[in-house]
């Protein structure tokens, strides 16, 4: 049975403890954390001494646990040196999720966009694109298996790694045991029309037993991203297909107020079966 959770950041707050009691209070079992959240930068180049134990001592009081930390910079920026920049912030983030209470760093693979790391650009499906990530992952696994952590890749329409089979591709090409899926049913789905069912079940045959996370956001027709139970997405079939591949980790939603927060845990509630 999976544990229902939510973006951390849903809530407002600069402290683990006000943001775990919130999620708590709302119906959620775990957060995908931010450090944004201790009112740090997401991708700071150093952490605070005491704010790991903060976060765990929170964690254990609201019994809120910390199921993955969000690692995300542009893995393919055109500039080598924000990349670089990105990859040296991955690694703080690396040596202190432990410390968080988590072993899973979630990653965005990036886009040309030099300005939005979530806007797709047409060099994205240019060989170099393709070349770039390659180099990027293998430094990131590396990173990874030095301390122990979990990398979860996340396909997305915009980025380089815009589908299930790209997603299939880059755990073949980098054969690291580190590198993990997470997987969003409304990454997947671009129009009302899909077949969502052999959508989602061809993707859980391609990644299987590499999804360690599923996130559960919504869209309505037009492709505006909107509170899961309020858009085309099919929940029912998509959670079918992660439990016929034996999928029990986490399910995360995002892309909702916080005011929508309860609402939304009750309607997944109903439809995980957590």
């Amino acid at each position: 049975m999976s544990r229902l959770g939510i973006f951390a950041k849903t809530f407002p707050g600069t402290t683990a403890e006000a943001v775990l009691t919130a999620a708590r209070d709302a119906g959620y079992g775990c957060v995908q954390f931010n450090l944004a959240c201790c009112g740090l930068p997401s991708m700071p180049d150093d952490v605070p001494t005491g704010t790991a134990a903060a976060i765990v001592a929170a964690s254990a009081r609201t019994g809120v646990a910390i199921a993955g930390l969000s690692g995300t910079y542009n893995m393919i920026h055109p500039d080598p040196a924000v990349r670089a920049q990105g990859l040296r912030r991955l690694e703080v983030l690396l040596s202190e999720a432990r410390a968080m209470g988590t072993s899973l760093v979630t990653l965005c693979t990036g886009t040309r966009d030099p300005e939005d790391q979530w806007r797709h650009h047409p060099d994205n499906d240019m060989p170099a694109a393709w070349a770039d990530l390659l180099t990027e992952t293998e430094k990131a696994a590396a990173l990874a298996e030095r301390y122990g952590i979990d990398l979860g890749i996340e396909p997305e329409h915009a980025n380089v790694v815009s589908s299930a089979a790209h997603a299939a591709r880059l755990l073949r090409e980098v054969p690291s045991p580190r590198l993990k899926i997470v997987l969003d049913p409304a990454n997947m789905v671009e129009a009302a029309d899909t077949d969502q069912p052999r959508l989602y079940a061809e993707a859980c045959d391609l990644l299987g037993d590499r999804i360690v996370m599923a996130h559960a956001k919504d869209r309505d027709a037009t492709g505006a991203v909107v509170p899961a139970g309020r858009g085309m997405i099919d929940f029912g079939a998509f959670f079918a297909q992660l439990a016929r591949v034996g999928f029990v980790g986490p399910v995360v939603t995002h892309g909702l107020a916080a005011t929508e927060a309860a609402p939304v845990a009750r309607f997944l509630r109903q439809t995980v079966g957590s």
